[in-house]
């Protein structure tokens, strides 16, 4: 049934976003104009610089969760990690919503030693301080444009994000000092012992063990390593977007292109569409439509640039992160049986996917 409820929302998320995306026929002759006029020669030192600072993100967002999984006693080689990682991150573009979450905590998953409800807690904390880094970025862009012009959504989608993750971020610290009072608090509100006693049991027990994965906010060295990976992972990323851009002849500001990656991050921690086709170009042009005239009124050939760099941002994402799992998987540091046994949390962790944060 949970199944069932992520396929339909992330399903539900493609066909909203590819309807609020979809150009008419008069926006798709300036679309095609748009594409033809791509002059290949002057472009490819930006799409270089762009790819460059994609493989230097990828690096990045892999290598940091070492100082995630050190505190619960996780030591991986450079070589499995980056290649689980990868396996990971295709997942996550791949599998509708987020599902492919998942597969990183089950690849490194050790009975008796390491559960993957622990690995999962790792993951967690991830996506958290991700979502609170960047949410901070998108509130403190957008609060510098706000005013009588600004769009309605801006402000509030603003102090959304930064008060979701905000809250998220007060749940582990309360979890890492009081993990039994905050879990037993969480259950009793959410009203789970009443309906079940047995399944609160079973949750609270998940949860315990998934604040194990928490351990590394209590670990300041790894904490402020991870942190420093995270800022560099996010300055690359903002910058090959920037690069792209301009490629495109967009004359996007670095601050903009910054704005529009955190709008796009924060967009899609929502139920994902497969792939997230639509739901990338929606907030990717969601970004742009802050900085640039692609307004109903605007120039039809910008807004025409716009999509088809919104169009090749996703597409390069999609083929970048595709080959580099095929790669891992192909290598001798993750086996496409262990990435088929990944589908299941296994007997000793399960359930424990109902305790990850979407």
């Amino acid at each position: 049934m949970k199944l069932a409820v992520n396929i339909l929302l992330s399903l539900t998320m493609l066909a909203i976003c590819v309807w609020l995306v979809w150009p008419t026929p008069e926006q798709q002759e300036h679309i095609e104009q748009a594409a033809r006029a791509l002059n290949f020669t002057k472009f490819a030192p930006y799409l270089v610089g762009h790819l460059l600072l994609v493989g230097l993100t990828h690096f990045c967002r892999a290598w940091r969760w070492n100082n995630l999984l050190h505190p619960i006693g996780v030591w991986l080689s450079p070589g499995r990690l980056l290649a689980i990682s990868s396996v990971g991150f295709m997942a996550i573009l791949a599998l509708p919503a987020r599902l492919g979450e998942f597969v990183r905590p089950a690849l490194i998953r050790k009975k008796g030693e390491v559960s993957a409800a622990a690995a999962l807690g790792t993951v967690a904390v991830e996506r958290i301080i991700d979502g609170l880094l960047v949410s901070l970025f998108v509130f403190g862009a957008l609060f510098a444009l706000r005013g009588p012009g600004a769009p309605t959504w801006m402000m509030p989608t603003a102090y959304a994000a930064l008060g979701i993750f905000s809250a998220a971020m007060l749940f582990l610290a309360f979890a890492l000092r009081w993990p039994k009072k905050t879990v037993h608090f969480w259950l009793t509100i959410s009203l789970i012992p009443k309906i079940s006693p047995k399944i609160a049991s079973k949750i609270e027990e998940k949860l315990l063990e998934l604040i194990r994965g928490f351990l590394v906010l209590k670990d300041k060295r790894n904490l402020i390593i991870f942190t420093l990976w995270s800022i560099v992972y996010w300055g690359a990323n903002g910058m090959s977007l920037w690069i792209l851009a301009r490629g495109f002849g967009l004359d996007l500001s670095v601050l903009g292109a910054f704005a529009t990656m955190g709008l796009v991050a924060v967009g899609i921690t929502l139920p994902n569409s497969p792939g997230l086709v639509g739901q990338y170009q929606y907030f990717t042009l969601l970004g742009l439509g802050l900085y640039l005239d692609i307004g109903k009124s605007g120039d039809p050939d910008l807004k025409a640039s716009a999509f088809v760099f919104a169009v090749a941002l996703h597409g390069i994402q999609v083929i970048w992160y595709l080959s580099m799992g095929a790669i891992a998987i192909s290598s001798r540091h993750v086996s496409f049986a262990e990435v088929a046994a990944a589908r299941t949390l296994g007997d000793d962790d399960e359930d424990a996917s109902s305790t990850m944060p979407a």
